[in-house]
Parts: C-alpha cells; sequence; structure tokens
C-alpha cells in the first residue's frame, strides 16, 4: 500500500465533468486529496461523500482539490454529486486498476477500501488514513490539512 513519502502512481480515469483526469496534470496546478471509497449510495459511502462535501471549502482554502473514486461508473457517479450536491469530481475505477496501484483494491478487489491521500504537487504522499468502516479518521485528517501547513511543491 502506498504510504506517506512514496511516490503517487499516476493514472487517468473518466470523470464526472466529462474530461478524463490525469493526476500528473492535477499536480501541475497544485496539491490533490484523493478518496477512494467502495460503492455510490451505500450508507457509510454516502456518509463520507457528505463529509467531504461540508469539509470542501476548508480544503479548498488549505491550497488542495479533492476527487474521490470508486469503481462505480459516470452515470452512478453523476446522481450521487446530484443527489448529495457534491461539489467535487468523481473518478470511475470500473476495473479497480488505480485502486489496485494504491494498495487499496480491497479483499479479493471487490470494491476498493475507504482510503485518503494528500499529494504533494512533486506528487509525494504527505499523508494517508485507511479506514474501512469508519469516516471520522478521514474526516480528521481534513480537519488537520490547515494544519500541515502549506502544500510542499
Amino acid at each position: 500500500m502506498i504510504d506517506a513519502g512514496d511516490t503517487a502512481p499516476d493514472f487517468t480515469l473518466e470523470s464526472t465533468t466529462g474530461q478524463p483526469v490525469t493526476l500528473s496534470n492535477q499536480l501541475g496546478i497544485g496539491p490533490v486529496v484523493l478518496y477512494f471509497y467502495p460503492h455510490d449510495f451505500t450508507p457509510v459511502c454516502t456518509a463520507q461523500a457528505c463529509m467531504v462535501r461540508d469539509r470542501h471549502a476548508d480544503v479548498l482554502a488549505a491550497g488542495y482539490r479533492i476527487f474521490g473514486i470508486s469503481a462505480q461508473g459516470l452515470g452512478s457517479h453523476g446522481k450521487f454529486i446530484r443527489r448529495h450536491a457534491l461539489p467535487f469530481t468523481l473518478l470511475a475505477d470500473p476495473d479497480k486498476r488505480v485502486a489496485r496501484g494504491y494498495g487499496v483494491a480491497g479483499p479479493l478487489a471487490l470494491f476498493p477500501r475507504r482510503a485518503t491521500f494528500v499529494i504533494n504537487q512533486d506528487g509525494t504522499v504527505r499523508e494517508r488514513v485507511v479506514s474501512d468502516f469508519r469516516v471520522a479518521p478521514h474526516r480528521d485528517l481534513l480537519e488537520r490539512l490547515a494544519d500541515l501547513g502549506p502544500p510542499v511543491s
């Protein structure tokens, strides 16, 4: 599993914006928070998405942009965004290639694990949290972003 200090694997995935998202291109703009989650519309994943939504402005103010990744397709992601007014982009990883690259493909690779990665603009992972059944550690990481200091470029 990718850990703090490791280089984040680059990828390109389809997004709910209609444009493919490539991590290295996004890091050229600024640092990124990637969060992996198992499935749209499940209770814990919905709680996590709404928690990220509610902290989105603070994360942006700290200098980071957020992308959520799961295996569902863009149709499901679009409905999830509309239903919960999510202000960030979701990425579709249907073959779980990116989840495997980050080491979060999950047991039997059925669903990705719940993991959050804070990635500096130089591509190194600054912080990582993995908590499959609890949202609180992910919330705590987002709340700490301002305390981590300015993003490293």
